[in-house]
């Protein structure tokens, strides 16, 4: 698709207004990381969660007060003892195919993400039964009380699939995961791999007035140069999650047509981190990771490449969570400790002055990630360690490398969601060591660590939980499964012509409901 016909479209889309008097038209051309499928109760990472939140509604939203609002549910109750959850359907949503919306649906997609999702036994492990009295009622029966159940629902995490389209099949390899239907404010029309995905209105939405765009037109531009020169010119509109580029953000914050927000992400509490495949006889070693650790200045990542934005990290949970421990052990910049620990794990140094190599991986998208991983590359030649830098032309080959565990170091980005149990747990956990991307894919086991996240995922007194994630902390920094490097500060950047831009704890991975073009007449 060019951008002439992009153009034409936007201007094309303008219909009379809404009821309600906003504005309603225009297409919204955005530029992200292009995803492996649309389906987000495989995956959640935000090249698959971003689309896919516009086409699949889920039972409740969130507001920027972290409390749940009505989207296909209307109405809740939960039972005193925490155990027992009624959810009532409303009653006109239907699927892109005018099927309607009912609780098998419901059903159907809760099991499909427990049994596939990256951290679907981590986020659903209470999950004992659900039942559906009616078409329109669904009932969740948990095996103990569950605090961060409501947080499960969120649309990024709980899309409701209709299941006589996805029921058959492996839902891994289902052909719909890359032409899905759903009953989302937007349906699919056409992805053009390595180019273009369109979504337009969904015109039968559930929610009277709703949506305002005609069309989402997501645009895969691979070079960052070229992407921020199509944001300047306002060929497109909005990127969220810094792919702008961290050094461009100050320019973008300069620019009167830009807007800038770091709002959004609360849910979201984003770390940046080195994986490491604990199967590489040298990595298994904690003496070697603890080296790799010193041998790294986090605050000089964190100042010289991401501008300030954001902040160190030193353990598993983001410093803004109610469950942060202070008292972590830290592995400060010392090339001499780092040196002195790779001798005593029996491995001197060669002729060359290499001890061993290791392959590092980078998830593609930021020249930020590349910059990181040259950055500890030459670390490594000060400790002895040769670093083969290894990058993915896109998302999808990093991700199977990922998933097949064919790598030794990788560079990621992984969040912490609004709960341990959602975000924190799926990574260490020994019962979710899969093939499969944002799992326990680096085969980290501790029988302690599974037990402690298992008291902490059912414990009600918020004291009593946070002394469990507090133990826990201090294992995974004493065994150093990966290397955390720092807390992401992200912002995301559009074109002043659109307003209504979600800014609530999920931000743009949230339906686009009141995003209008301010043209539109």
């Amino acid at each position: 698709m060019t951008r002439w016909l992009l153009l034409a479209l936007t201007l094309l889309s303008i219909t009379p207004p809404p009821a309600d008097g906003q504005t309603r038209g225009g297409t919204l051309k955005i530029s992200y990381a292009e995803p492996t499928h649309l389906n987000n109760a495989i995956v959640s990472g935000t090249p698959t969660g971003f689309p896919a939140t516009q086409l699949f509604a889920s039972l409740i939203q969130f507001d920027d007060k972290f409390q749940p609002r009505p989207y296909l549910a209307e109405r809740w109750d939960i039972a005193p003892d925490g155990r027992t959850y009624t959810f009532f359907l409303v009653k006109n949503a239907t699927f892109h195919d005018g099927k309607p919306v009912t609780s098998a649906d419901v059903k159907f997609s809760i099991e499909t993400v427990k049994a596939n999702h990256p951290f679907g036994v981590a986020m659903h492990r209470a999950l004992e039964a659900v039942e559906t009295p009616d078409a329109h009622t669904v009932v969740f029966r948990l095996n103990h009380p569950y605090p961060a159940f409501m947080s499960t629902l969120a649309p990024l995490l709980m899309p409701v699939l209709p299941r006589h389209v996805f029921g058959d099949g492996d839902i891994r390899k289902h052909s719909a995961n890359t032409k899905p239907v759903g009953s989302g404010p937007f349906k699919f029309v056409e992805w053009q791999r390595g180019r273009y995905l369109i979504l337009e209105r969904n015109d039968k939405f559930f929610m009277s007035g709703k949506p305002y765009l005609d069309r989402i037109v997501f645009e895969f531009i691979q070079d960052p140069a070229a992407r921020f020169a199509a944001f300047e010119t306002g060929s497109i509109h909005l990127m969220p999650y810094n792919y702008v580029g961290v050094a461009n953000l100050k320019r973008v914050e300069s620019m009167p047509q830009m807007a800038v927000t770091t709002r959004g992400y609360e849910a979201i509490g984003p770390l940046i981190w080195v994986e490491i495949n604990l199967r590489k006889k040298e990595l298994s070693d904690v003496r070697v990771r603890q080296a790799i650790a010193h041998s790294i200045d986090k605050n000089l990542i964190l100042n010289d490449i991401y501008l300030g934005y954001g902040k160190v990290a030193d353990g598993p949970l983001v410093a803004a969570s109610p469950f942060y421990s202070p008292k972590l052990r830290r592995y400060e910049y010392n090339l001499a400790q780092a040196s002195k620990l790779l001798d005593d794990a029996g491995y001197r140094r060669g002729s060359d002055g290499m001890r061993f190599k290791l392959t590092m991986d980078i998830i593609p998208g930021t020249s930020e990630a590349v910059s990181i991983a040259e950055y500890i590359r030459e670390q490594g030649k000060k400790i002895g360690v040769d670093y083969q830098i290894r990058t993915s032309p896109d998302f999808p080959t990093w991700a199977g490398r990922m998933a097949s565990w064919e790598y030794d170091l990788s560079l990621d980005v992984v969040f912490n969601y609004p709960d341990p149990v959602i975000g924190v747990e799926r990574t260490y956990i020994s019962s979710n060591i899969k093939k499969l991307v944002w799992s326990n894919t680096m085969g980290y086991s501790n029988p302690k660590v599974d037990e402690l996240f298992a008291r902490a995922e059912r414990e009600v007194n918020f004291e009593r939980r946070k002394a469990a994630y507090h133990q826990l902390q201090d294992i995974l920094t004493a065994e150093l499964p990966l290397i955390w490097l720092f807390e992401l500060g992200f912002a995301t950047v559009w074109n002043k012509e659109f307003d209504g831009i979600p800014t609530n704890i999920w931000g743009t991975m949230s339906p686009f409901l009141d995003v209008h073009w301010k043209k539109a007449k």
